[in-house]
C-alpha cells in the first residue's frame, strides 16, 4: 500500500511540473467541473463518466459529457468525484461545444474515506487547449492511483 501511496505522490509531483509548460502560451478562460458517480479501479485502470459544466463570465454555461480512462495503477471504489480545471486556451473567446475532444496527462490520486487527487490535461482542437486543476480533485471511497489519464469531452445537455 505505502508503494502505492508513493506511485500517487510521483504522478502528482509530474502532474505539476507539466502545468507551468501547457499554460503559458494560453490565457484562462473559465472553469471546467465535473461530478460523477461511483468508479471502480481494476489495477491496470479504469473508466468513469462525469457530467460537466464550463463557467466563463457572462457567457450561458456549456454542458459537456466526460469519459476518464486511467491507465497505471488504479486499486480501489470511489462512490463520488468531484474535479475542477481551469481552462486554458490561445483565445479568451470559446464558443459552445469548442472544448469537445480528447485530452491526455499524468494522474495521481489517494482515498481512504475522503480523499485528494490532481491532474493537468492538454488536448481539444489541435491540441491547443490546457486543463489545469483548481484545486485537487475531491472524491470519497478506498483507492490509489497513478499512471496517465485520458478525458473524452463530448457536447452535453
Amino acid at each position: 500500500m505505502r508503494r502505492l501511496i508513493i506511485l500517487a505522490g510521483m504522478a502528482a509531483a509530474l502532474t505539476g511540473s507539466i502545468v507551468g509548460a501547457s499554460a503559458q502560451e494560453r490565457v484562462q478562460v473559465g472553469v471546467l467541473e465535473c461530478r460523477g458517480g461511483a468508479s471502480i479501479g481494476f489495477i491496470v485502470g479504469s473508466v468513469t463518466n462525469l457530467g460537466c459544466v464550463l463557467r466563463i463570465d457572462g457567457i450561458p454555461e456549456d454542458r459537456y459529457v466526460a469519459t476518464i480512462r486511467k491507465v497505471g495503477v488504479d486499486l480501489g471504489i470511489t462512490q463520488e468525484t468531484a474535479l475542477a480545471w481551469g481552462v486554458f486556451a490561445p483565445t479568451r473567446r470559446l464558443g459552445p461545444g469548442d472544448l469537445s475532444g480528447n485530452y491526455a496527462g499524468a494522474q495521481g490520486s489517494a482515498t481512504i474515506g475522503v480523499g485528494a487527487g490532481g491532474n493537468v490535461l492538454v488536448g481539444g482542437s489541435n491540441n491547443s487547449i490546457a486543463l489545469q486543476p483548481l484545486s485537487l480533485q475531491g472524491q470519497v471511497g478506498l483507492s490509489v492511483a497513478a499512471g496517465l489519464e485520458s478525458l473524452e469531452l463530448r457536447p452535453g445537455r
